[in-house]
């Protein structure tokens, strides 16, 4: 790097150095380094010529620059030339001391650059300083401040400028008037001190080794003057410290007799500092320097001086460390440093001292002598040689201290006092026994977190000190062999030290290998110089004992195995080969797991078969019954620690049934009977199971002992109504019974089989029940003692599964098996009570579970159960253990375990019997009596009914074996049990759901021929679904239920598809509703995926579906149903038409909402209304009937099909969904409606439905009227409205149309109203209306012909068929009805004709002759006997008259007054003429029929003549003559004719 370049980058970062950001500032310091670093010359130079040429830089600034500076002189000072120094070192002196005042960073930063340079050029700096540095003046603070800091860099540069500068600094001592200044030449004289003492320590590497201590000596002591008696006298602390560090270093220089003769003033002049000084660290520390001076001279005024300075630094010692003040603990090494000092020139009286200080009683003055005698027996190990007894004798009292900081302290003395050889002495056991006793102490499972200021520690910082001592002694101190070999031996047995055995094994492992090294004989123990060491009995039984719980006491079960394999030939000489390789296999065994995995029960069978092994390669029967009778001897010591005695029980029993002397069996079994503690649950299993792992080999000797033991004395005082109270209460008796009980139960679950076969019934379950219940004073008494029946249930279980283990089960036939498990599930009325009469909602024994357990194992023998004794057994079993309420989360821990248990139990016992019948029929009685438990309304209940069933579908699936394809023919039942459970609100619920749906898919896939290993592809997707399951949202559950019915849609049988449906619908009305909703998902996606093949079963399923909706009002069910009809419909529309069809009228509100739902797509709704309307016209809409015994006339009763099918339409109808469908099928309808209302008018109700219609006004169970005409005619409204027409509904409600469509007498006007709205507001929907309408014309009912024919002509009376070019073919059709039969229709026809005249008068010219044709043709008519076509056909001719061309008229008008003439002789003649006049007259009128006008016409006095010829003259006559007719009406509207004849005068 080029240097203008350097000195570029370098003025940048040092004009960048006044930025105000101190982040900044760093960074350009840092770069400045790196520079240095890079070119260190360049740097520094410029960096020099920025400070010159900058010199109103504000000092901050220059500080860091300085600060740079020091950085790269310190990493380069070897790369620096003497221009650069001697540049840097001139603008450092200038820097330095530029101000006067004190600016310490600037000026310490300067300061820090020369010393820096100091180190290589320290010729130079010295130069430059000593120029400042003048006799006569005050130098300046930094100036001696540098001085005293290059005295401590570079000590051989130094030490030859010290003479002169100390002959320069001493007239400046009495110069020095303020503290600061006074406290620099303190920090000076006492780094010149040091500088000079180390020079003269290392004069073998000094420049010039001529230099002398006395060269210092008398500059030194004018100094020592000035700062100790006057200087120290301050009240300023901060001089006083600077004075006595000075005085720590400067007593070395002092000449020897001026030292001897300051000592006496020194040492209480700065003892007295320990007062003034809170921090005493510099005050100890120059006191110990001087006192290595006084000692290095030999003085003899030290001694006077013992007393004071031992309480003083004892003081010091004695006060409380606190972790967060470093120089606290910094004092106390000072302070035993200065111990160290004295120990070695006066032990005698230090020990005086001290050692009574031990007995004191307060903890500090304790504490703080231990420490100071563990500090003197390391540092001064000659000097107390001599004092170990002394010392050891002392330690009495520190031994009893219970104080944790005592008891650490005393270890570490203890720790000490070993390394040196102490415990060798005489009392140095009760060291070693301390030492123990504190490995024993009880860890804590979480250390305390002690504040910084506390006193107390953890007492675990006790033990885990003792630990590591012990440890440490047993490895490192090889002296310490033969003090604790084999002497800690003698703490492996005694219980108090249990919690020390694994450092007590470690420790004994290595000093065994040790002595093993030196040679065999020292190896082994001399019990014979030994008393008080434990046999090799005791000590295989403590470890083998300890060992079955080898993570307990930090991994104590390893280690307590690693010293028994140590001991091998202490143990026995044969054992050493055959240990060496099983004992690293259960060491291994541990290694692989933790206390978290280690099967507790599997660990104990390896130990167990560890010592028959051993007891196998030993085979003496001797050593056996010598170890036998040892296990025995230490039950004792473990009472209080249940598992470890229990296991020590097994002991006894593996070893005993090694034992060949029956005698010795017999003898220990009877003395553990005696001496047990039966009241002591654990204790009472560990006996039971010592007599069952003896009777593994002396069967018959344990039956004997047993027997013996019931007619023993023992038993007998238990058990006599009169002793009861003597020698044991009832309870223990019960407790002595317990243990028997268990002892023939474990005698039975671990002898031979093929021994117990024999003696199971007639020696072990004899004397099982016979303990049961004791015969007192002849009176037999059973127990009511839990404890007990929990004995007996046990050892019932365990003879049951030594039955059915045995190679003969199959062919044994258990004559007690009946009789046993009714015992076990008895009810709570029978003494021998166990299931049934445990507490349903709680579990706090395992008496229910070991009942169960023996029923299972008993279930599998012959004789097979009973089916009334099975179902009674499971369910007691199920009531038993299901509602058991579950445990709050963490709380027991126990009844956790205690509840997983007895459900295995349960789930074994129902597996057993399922095993029994595996068929499709035993599986559906197991689910039958889940199935209550599946649909509980308690949560606990059904998660626990579910994973049973989970289970045994599991292991039918597991065992099933198939030799011919037969169906599963209940797979469709038991999947709609299970699968809506998929959505219960418990999450483990929905999981156990779907594990039964897996199970059963495999089920059905096994029964179709697939192997057990088969995978199916859409079955498995079940697995990936649980997630889906887990979630909260309702709708992902759903979602996922869907999926799921969708899977098995795919792979359920056919013929299964409707049990299933059937079964779900039951599950519409589950009390969870999460699991009903479920059901409707399932059901409508099964329907969608598989509905094609359920045509034959839509009426089933359509009942099914409506009786549901009658028992529930959850609106979802009722959607669902809607949505399953839908679907139904979709694929069967006929069928579900028909099904509904066939609904009871008249239909119920649930039977209307299904006919809704089917109007929800359009497709299928056009479907369905076509259905609808082919039922319509299938039958005829009444039937014919007389009534009876009221009159002869016949009437006319509604047919069914007909009358459903128009209700039907009626609610499809009323769906706003239905519109699309109805607007397709609009004329259709319109006239199948309009035609159903006309040929129902007058229509009856079967008389079955009149009575519910009666029911139904009140009731309102139907929503609409059945009444047949009503129906039709709100069918029509339905149908109008949805249609789009709602004006044409209101103009109908306005003028009373509806109602007159209803009546005989006004359904005719009825339906003319109808067509005139619909005209008028329906106008584009006519042409296809009257296209169908037409076509009904040759109806055989003249009533649907009349009432077509009525809205055809009304329609003739509207402009909108002359616009929607209708004219020609309504004029055609209608002349085409004149010569119906029935007269009505006539009479309509030729009112339609007329009807022209006003709906379109322009086209009557030209269609004149036709209707005139017509018209006339009426005049004709002969077949109406009250002439009414003939009076219609007048009243048309007279609207027409006026119309017609003249030409057309005149032909004919010859032939109509012929016609007209006979109507004036006739009734009515009169009203008639009267009509064709005012017609003629004004071309309009009414067509009100004549039948409102029964009066008859004029006959006298009426002449035709009078009106010979019609025209203007004779008109007024022929009013004048109708004024006489005798109708009040005729002569009215005669006179308002003359009235309205005035405008034409």
């Amino acid at each position: 790097m080029a240097e203008p370049y350097v000195r570029k980058l370098s003025t940048i970062l040092l004009d960048a150095v006044t930025d105000k950001d101190p982040l900044v500032q760093e960074q350009v310091c840092g770069a400045l380094c790196a520079l240095g670093d890079a070119q260190p010359a360049e740097a520094l130079r410029a960096c020099e010529e920025y400070l010159w040429q900058h010199e109103k830089l504000a000092h901050p600034y220059r500080t860091m620059i300085l600060r740079a500076m020091e950085t790269v002189v310190s990493g380069h000072i070897s790369e620096l030339d003497k221009d650069v120094a001697r540049a840097v070192i001139f603008l450092a002196s200038s820097e330095m001391t530029r101000a006067k005042e004190l600016v310490c960073d600037w000026q310490q930063a300067a300061s820090n650059v020369l010393v820096a340079v100091g180190k290589r050029f320290i010729g130079k700096v010295m130069e430059e300083v000593l120029s400042k540095f003048q006799p006569g003046a005050l130098p300046h603070y930094y100036v001696v401040q540098t001085l005293a800091n290059l005295a401590a860099s570079n000590v051989f540069g130094m030490v030859p400028f010290l003479t002169s500068i100390l002959s320069t600094m001493l007239p400046m001592l009495g110069m020095a008037k303020h503290d600061t200044m006074r406290v620099a030449f303190c920090c000076a004289l006492q780094r010149f001190s040091e500088s000079t003492l180390e020079y003269l320590a290392n004069l073998d590497q000094a420049p010039d080794p001529t230099v002398r201590k006395d060269t210092f000596a008398s500059d030194i002591f004018s100094a020592y003057d000035v700062l100790f008696n006057h200087w120290m006298q301050s009240r300023e602390a901060k001089l006083r410290l600077a004075v006595v560090e000075a005085l720590g270093p400067m007593s070395h220089l002092l000449p020897s007799e001026k030292l001897e003769e300051q000592l006496p003033k020194l040492l209480p002049g700065v003892v007295a500092l320990y007062r003034k000084h809170a921090e005493a660290f510099h005050v100890s520390k120059s006191l110990g320097q001087i006192l290595e001076a006084a000692v290095g001279v030999g003085s003899r005024t030290l001694e006077a001086q013992l007393d004071l300075l031992l309480a003083a630094l004892h003081a010091q010692i004695c006060v409380p460390v606190e972790s967060s003040s470093p120089l606290v603990v910094s004092n106390q090494k000072e302070v035993l440093r200065c111990f160290t000092v004295l120990a070695c020139c006066a032990p005698d009286r230090l020990l005086a001292f001290l050692l009574p200080k031990l007995d004191a009683s307060n903890e500090r003055t304790r504490v703080g002598t231990l420490q100071v005698l563990r500090h003197v027996i390391n540092s001064a190990a000659p000097q107390m040689e001599v004092k170990k007894p002394f010392i050891l004798s002392s330690m009495r009292l520190p031994l009893l201290d219970t104080n944790t900081k005592v008891k650490r302290a005393v270890v570490q003395v203890i720790s000490a006092m070993a390394h040196h050889g102490y415990l060798e002495q005489p009392g140095g056991e009760a060291m070693v026994e301390y030492i123990v006793q504190q490995c024993a102490l009880p860890p804590e499972s979480e250390p305390r977190k002690l504040a910084p200021d506390s006193e107390d520690l953890p007492e675990d910082g006790v033990r885990a000190i003792s630990i590591s001592t012990l440890y440490l002694v047993s490895t490192t101190v090889d002296r310490m062999s033969d003090v604790l070999w084999p002497y800690l031996l003698e703490f492996l047995t005694p219980t108090r030290f249990t919690g020390a055995l694994t450092p007590l094994c470690r420790s004994l492992v290595h000093l065994a290998q040790k002595k093993q090294e030196v040679g065999a004989d020292a190896f082994l123990i001399q019990y014979d110089g030994n008393v008080s060491l434990p046999s090799p009995y005791a000590i295989t039984t403590r470890l083998l004992t300890v060992s079955s719980h080898p993570y307990l006491g930090d991994g104590r079960g390893a280690a307590s195995l690693r010293l028994l394999n140590v001991l091998h030939r202490n143990i026995h000489p044969l054992l050493g080969q055959r240990w060496a390789t099983t004992i690293p296999l259960l060491l291994e065994h541990l290694d692989e797991h933790t206390e978290e995995t280690l099967s507790q029960k599997e660990w104990e069978e390896k130990l167990l078969a560890f010592l028959r092994d051993t007891l196998t390669v030993v085979s003496d029967n001797t050593w056996t019954c010598q170890l036998s009778l040892e296990m025995s001897k230490q039950l004792p010591c473990y009472n209080g620690i249940a598992q470890e005695k229990n296991f020590l029980y097994k002991c006894i029993g593996t070893t005993l049934g090694a034992a060949s002397s029956k005698e010795v069996v017999r003898k220990q079994l009877q003395e553990l009977l005696e001496t047990a503690r039966h009241q002591e649950e654990a204790e009472r299993e560990g006996l039971a199971c010592c007599f069952g792992i003896c009777a593994i080999s002396h069967l018959d000797d344990v039956l004997a002992q047993l027997e013996d033991f019931m007619r023993s004395d023992v038993f007998r005082k238990s058990t006599g109504i009169f002793n009861i109270f003597k020698d044991r209460n009832e309870n223990e008796v019960e407790k002595l019974k317990g243990t028997l009980i268990l002892c023939y139960g474990h005698v039975a679950a671990r002898a031979p089989r093929e021994l117990v076969l024999a003696k199971v019934e007639s020696d072990i379950l004899r004397n099982i029940f016979q303990y049961f219940s004791t015969k007192v004073l002849g009176i037999k008494v059973e127990t009511k003692d839990p404890a007990l029946k929990l004995c007996l249930v046990q050892s019932v279980c365990m003879a049951s599964q030594a039955i059915c283990s045995s190679a003969q089960a199959n062919s044994f036939h258990f004559s007690r098996k009946a009789e046993l498990v009714a015992q076990m599930m008895s009810g709570a009325g029978s003494p021998r009570s166990f299931i049934k009469a445990e507490p349903p909602d709680s579990l706090r024994t395992p008496i229910r579970k070991k009942a169960m357990l023996a029923c299972t194992y008993m279930a599998s023998l012959e004789p097979a159960l009973e089916e009334h004794v099975q179902a009674d057994l499971i369910h007691s079993c199920l009531h038993s253990v299901l509602p058991v309420l579950p445990e709050p989360e963490g709380e027991d821990d126990h009844q956790e375990s205690l509840y997983l248990d007895t459900m295995r139990a349960l789930e074994g016992l129902l597996t057993g019997l399922l095993r029994r019948n595996m068929t499709p029929q035993g599986l559906q009685i197991m689910v039958e009596h889940l199935s209550p438990w599946i649909k509980s309304p308690r949560g606990h209940e059904r998660v626990r009914a579910l994973s049973l069933s989970a289970c045994l579908l599991r292991y039918f699936l597991e065992h099933l074996h198939v030799s011919a394809l037969v169906p599963f023919h209940n797979l469709g039942l038991l999947i709609g049990l299970f699968s809506p459970r998929c959505a219960d609100l418990w999450p483990a619920t929905r999981q156990e759901a779907v594990s039964c749906v897996y199970a059963l898919l495999y089920l059905q896939l096994g029964y179709e021929g697939f192997s057990r290993d088969y995978r199916d592809d859409v079955a498995e997707r079940l697995l990936t679904l649980k997630e889906g399951l887990v979630h909260p949202d309702s709708a992902i559950l759903f979602h996922t239920c869907n999926s799921i019915a969708q899977i098995i849609a795919k792979r359920l049988p056919p013929e299964q598809l409707i049990s299933l449906l059937l079964t779900m619908f039951e599950g519409l009305g589950d009390p969870d509703r999460n699991c009903s909703r479920a059901a409707t998902v399932m059901v409508n996606c099964l329907l969608k995926e598989r509905g094609n093949m359920l045509q034959e079963k839509v009426p089933e399923i359509v009942s099914v579906l409506r009786s549901k909706l009658q028992e529930t009002r959850e609106e979802y069910i009722l959607q669902a149903a809607q949505h399953s009809v839908h679907l139904l419909a979709s694929q069967h529309c006929a069928a579900v038409v028909t099904s509904l069809l066939g609904s009871p009228l008249p239909f119920d509100s649930h039977t209307c909402t299904l006919w809704r739902a089917l109007a929800v797509e359009p497709s299928l709704t056009t479907q369905v209304l076509g259905l609808l309307l082919e039922k319509l016209s299938k039958d005829v809409p009444f039937k014919e009937t007389r009534a009876f015994l009221l009159s002869s006339s016949p009437g006319r009763v509604a047919t069914l099909l007909p009358l459903a099918a128009t209700c039907a339409l009626c609610e499809v109808m009323s769906a706003p969904a239905s519109g699309p469908a109805v607007l397709e099928l609009y004329p259709q309808l319109f006239a199948a409606l309009l035609l159903r209302i006309s040929c129902t008018v007058g229509v009856a109700l079967p008389r079955n439905l009149q009575a519910k219609e009666r029911k139904g006004v009140g009731s309102a169970v139907a929503p609409r009227s059945l009444e047949p005409c009503s129906s039709a005619a709100d069918a029509l409204q339905a149908m109008l409205l949805r249609g789009g027409n709602e004006d044409v509904v209101q103009r109908m409600e306005l003028e009373g149309g509806w109602q007159l469509l209803r009546t005989s007498a006004g359904h005719e006007e009825g339906v003319t109203r109808l067509a005139s709205a619909m005209a008028k507001f329906a106008g584009p929907r006519l042409p296809l209306v009257m296209k169908a309408l037409v076509c009904t014309q040759s109806s055989v009912y003249e009533i649907q012909r009349v009432t077509s024919t009525s809205f055809l002509a009304e329609l003739l009376n509207s402009n909108v068929v002359n616009d929607l070019m209708l004219l020609e073919s309504l004029l055609d059709n209608l002349a085409a009805r004149q010569k119906d039969t029935c007269a009505s229709v006539r009479r309509l026809v030729l009112r339609g004709l007329a009807n022209v005249a006003s709906g379109s008068p322009d086209k009557v010219r030209a269609h004149g002759p036709q209707l005139l044709t017509a018209v006339i043709g009426g005049l004709d008519d002969r077949d109406d006997p009250h002439s009414l076509v003939a009076l219609e056909a007048m009243v048309g001719l007279a609207r027409l008259l006026d119309l017609v061309e003249p030409q057309d008229l005149h032909p004919v008008l010859l032939h109509v007054a012929i016609r007209i003439r006979p109507f004036f002789d006739s009734v009515g003649g009169a009203w008639g003429l009267f009509q064709l006049i005012t017609f003629g007259c004004h071309g309009s009128g009414t067509p009100n029929s004549w039948e409102t006008n029964p009066g008859g016409g004029p006959r006298a006095g009426c002449s035709w003549g009078a009106w010979r010829t019609p025209g203007s003259g004779s008109l007024p006559l022929a009013l004048q003559l109708l004024l006489k007719d005798p109708a009040p009406l005729v002569r009215m509207k005669a006179a308002e004719t003359l009235g309205r004849l005035v405008k034409f005068a």
